[in-house]
């Protein structure tokens, strides 16, 4: 039996999400497997592994032959720098503390890099964000300069046909008066005339 490691896609359309599985090589892939010893989420950045790194490394020394994507996995979570650590040590090359203490330090050196891809991608977000957020509010303050500009026309306007409206109404009162103190003056010329009889 040629036993595989390789990937169970999971997940939606255009949203995948894989199991980390070891299966016979005859399965499909998305069939019957042995054991699961893993999840690989790519749509995050950095993508997110979870691996059951003994199981693995297992899996791995008996000869189980991983797919072109699944040794990536092994090899970014140092499936395969252990196993070359073990053959070291092994042959007496290595003691198991120098070979733990390779592997931790390779291990910090991998969780640096991933903690500066993290942050700088943290830092590309937030500055986009920062640009988005200026823009919108160049935006809204050209909308509000354009709304007071139109409301102060409209009360520009308003004001003038007020004026336009106390300028007639005067108008109006000059001449109601001017008629009245005519009417007092052609009153009076009207009446010495009139005598008795």
């Amino acid at each position: 039996m040629a036993t595989r490691i390789r990937l169970q896609r999971h997940g939606k359309k255009n949203q995948p999400f894989y199991h980390i599985v070891i299966a016979d090589g005859r399965a499909p892939r998305d069939g019957r497997f042995i054991e699961n010893i893993g999840t690989y989420n790519p749509l995050t950045n950095p993508a997110t592994i979870t691996l059951d790194f003994d199981r693995a490394l297992y899996w791995v020394e008996a000869g189980a032959s991983p797919s072109d994507t699944a040794r990536s996995i092994l090899k970014r979570e140092g499936v395969y720098l252990m196993k070359h650590l073990r053959g070291g040590i092994a042959k007496g090359a290595l003691t198991e503390n120098d070979a733990q203490r390779k592997f931790d330090a390779w291990q910090q050196e991998k969780e640096s890099k991933n903690n500066n891809i993290k942050r700088e991608a943290a830092d590309k977000q937030r500055n986009e964000m920062k640009k988005r957020l200026e823009a919108e509010t160049k935006v809204k303050e050209a909308m509000a300069a354009k709304v007071a500009e139109k409301y102060a026309q409209i009360a520009a306007a308003e004001a003038a046909e007020a004026a336009e409206a106390q300028a007639e109404a005067e108008a109006e009162a000059a001449a109601e008066e001017a008629q009245a103190e005519a009417t007092e003056n052609a009153e009076p010329a009207e009446e010495a005339p009139a005598t008795e009889a």
